[in-house]
């Protein structure tokens, strides 16, 4: 068995590379709305520049089409979930009859939100993505039933808080009491894994700019979360394509909002620090 594993292994390197050619990022400006212009392109945080000079949006491997459809809010088909988000964001729910709005007035006032997720909780003394609070304010503030981790009244909800943000630059902290979970999505961003037994990194940090398949290799970088995917024609979380990525190297993966996939987050999310926001972003 281990054989056959080493040997499926090695002939998934070997058709991975093979099906590559060049495909470098366009050198173009992202400007929304023709008034918002978004960091897609920057130095590398020092926590990476062993490994990267600069960090570049997934938005520079898109095609004309497609990042032309991200830059006005019109084209943009993530924004119909922003505004159902909006219908949601005022509403009442819950034993308390409050709404989000109740406490937090309009979404904009949650501008600066959405760039500092995953974030260390000091009360509950964890890292906690964006869902993971918006469930905290629900089930305790509102005495609302969770959402479903990556269900369309989160994914619609994060999209929100993510468009209020856009052109800001992400600024995930990686000290201090976070400082062990950022280890450990470190760990499992260069793991490999799968009968294909390849890492996070093998695809995004090592081939890049490259053709796999049909489609661009990215950088891997979540600034532009949730995601509207041409590809299924709706809005994606960021666990939701931790785990397409998993299934592709052939592995079990984990679940969505599991100790494993926020740790990951965390480690994938400062990656991009100093990119600007984007959500909702529009890819392939």
């Amino acid at each position: 068995m281990k054989r056959t594993t080493q040997a499926l292994g090695a002939l998934g390197v070997v058709l991975f590379s093979a099906s590559m050619g060049l495909a470098d990022p366009v050198d173009d400006t992202l400007i929304i709305n023709e008034e918002t212009e978004i960091v897609t392109r920057t130095a590398a945080p020092a926590h990476i520049s062993d490994a990267l000079d600069e960090v570049m949006s997934g938005w520079l491997f898109r095609g004309a089409e497609t990042r032309a459809m991200q830059a006005d809010d019109f084209d943009n088909p993530g924004m119909i979930f922003v505004e159902q988000a909006e219908e949601k964001w005022a509403s009442a729910d819950g034993s308390e009859g409050k709404s989000c709005a109740d406490c937090h007035g309009a979404p904009e006032e949650m501008a600066g939100v959405r760039p500092v997720y995953p974030k260390w909780n000091e009360a509950a003394g964890e890292v906690r993505t964006l869902e993971m609070q918006i469930n905290d304010c629900r089930t305790t503030r509102m005495g609302a039933d969770k959402w479903k981790y990556t269900g369309g009244d989160m994914v619609n909800m994060t999209a929100l808080l993510a468009s209020v943000s856009r052109g800001m630059p992400v600024d995930v902290a990686i000290d201090g009491p976070a400082q062990s979970t950022w280890e450990q999505g470190k760990e499992l961003y260069y793991t490999r894994t799968g009968q294909l037994e390849l890492s996070c990194a093998n695809c995004h940090e090592d081939n890049y700019g490259r053709m796999i398949r049909a489609d661009h290799l990215s950088q891997g970088q979540i600034n532009g979360f949730p995601t509207y995917r041409l590809k299924n024609t709706k809005l994606n979380a960021v666990h939701s394509r931790f785990k397409g990525c998993i299934r592709d190297t052939r592995a079990e993966t984990y679940d969505a909002g599991s100790p494993e996939f926020v740790a990951l987050e965390l480690y994938v999310a400062s990656r991009g620090n100093g990119l600007g926001v984007e959500g909702p972003s529009v890819r392939n």
